[in-house]
């Protein structure tokens, strides 16, 4: 599969478990378009032996696969399987996959907390295999690419982690924050809960609405937490509050962050920290950035501003939660894992409006 220096020379079949979400239609469509891989198999219990495009309209005329079972003797077919399944899905099957060869990136939250009794206590379940915890890389590139590239199972992160430590990691890498008092107040779109039915995200519950939500407890706090501790050597004493907006993609992230000491260039500190990173553009002093701008897009779009001399710093951070926040981050970690151009496949420029 692999030539010299680790880049791939044929296509890599790929498996996709849960393909009928919304997570797994957007990793569909990326690799389609993908040069270097081959869909192998899309998998669906609820979906089995339909054809994938009759269930997917914008994908008529570029998939001729029907949805399978989860069997582990289709999957052990594939070079490398992503899971776009629900909490506590792929660490059922990840163990298997591994012995078997395959390469495994979870797009749910099976393998990103490192200590199973933090992953009991908020996703109330016991791990199935918290011996690979340890193993597991957490996959965002703009912090882990080194170990990303060397990784058999990678943990995608999630939307709001994503927006939120990328607009946080220049700041702490230069320990210059009070990580006890970092405020970060996110929005999101729908999109962001799923596709499962749920009457609170119909379109006549959200629209003309906004309001907060899991403010005592989201499950990405201790993602997050762990993120920053991890770059910092410091604990972290977060305030999240997430918000439901009446979108169906993005997700904005404004963050607080006060100093502990003098920056002397807080524009170049971030300018410097992107500067060779293909999916992060840092906006020029005094922008605003938009969710739609990043819309379909690998991209996360960073403001950084601070109003008052001796207030906190405010980095503002959009993503689109499906791409970058989800399915574009989980086929740029492929990349990295297959010794491919980190870029290929992710070129799409964001739609507007």
């Amino acid at each position: 599969m692999s030539g010299q220096g680790g880049i791939v020379q044929e296509e890599v079949k790929i498996g996709v478990v849960g393909g009928s979400g919304y997570t797994g239609i957007e990793l569909l469509r990326l690799l389609l378009r993908h040069p270097a891989v081959r869909l192998q198999a899309v998998t669906s219990r609820h979906e089995a032996g339909q054809a994938v495009s009759a269930r997917y309209g914008n994908l008529t005329g570029q998939i001729d696969l029907t949805f399978v079972e989860p069997e582990l003797s289709v999957l052990t077919a594939c070079d490398l399987v992503f899971f776009a399944t629900p909490n506590g899905v792929a660490m059922q099957l990840a163990p298997d996959l591994l012995a078997a060869g395959v390469r495994v990136i979870d797009l749910a939250a099976d393998f990103r907390l490192r200590d199973p009794a933090v992953w009991e206590q908020w996703y109330g379940m016991a791990h199935a295999c918290p011996e690979l915890l340890t193993e597991a890389v957490y996959g965002l590139p703009e912090l882990s690419r080194p170990a990303i590239q060397q990784a058999r199972l990678v943990a995608n992160p999630g939307c709001y982690p994503t927006a939120v430590s990328l607009a946080l990691l220049p700041l702490v890498s230069e320990h210059v924050v009070d990580l006890q008092r970092v405020i970060a107040d996110c929005k999101s779109g729908v999109s962001g809960a799923g596709r499962s039915t749920n009457a609170n995200l119909l379109m006549g519950e959200v629209s003309e609405s906004f309001k907060a939500y899991s403010v005592t407890g989201h499950r990405h706090l201790p993602e997050i937490s762990q993120t920053l501790a991890a770059v910092n050597e410091t604990a972290v004493q977060l305030t999240f509050v997430p918000h439901l907006v009446p979108m169906i993609r993005g997700i904005h992230a404004t963050v607080y962050a006060p100093l502990v000491t003098t920056l002397d260039d807080l524009q170049t500190c971030f300018t410097d920290y992107y500067a060779a990173e293909p999916f992060v553009q840092v906006l020029p002093p005094g922008s605003h950035p938009e969710t739609r701008c990043v819309r379909g897009a690998n991209q996360c779009q960073i403001a950084v501003h601070q109003p008052q001399p001796a207030g906190p710093i405010i980095v503002l951070s959009v993503i689109d939660n499906l791409v970058k926040g989800a399915a574009g981050q989980a086929v740029q970690n492929m990349n990295l894992m297959l010794g491919l151009p980190e870029e290929m496949g992710l070129q799409q420029i964001a739609l507007l409006p």
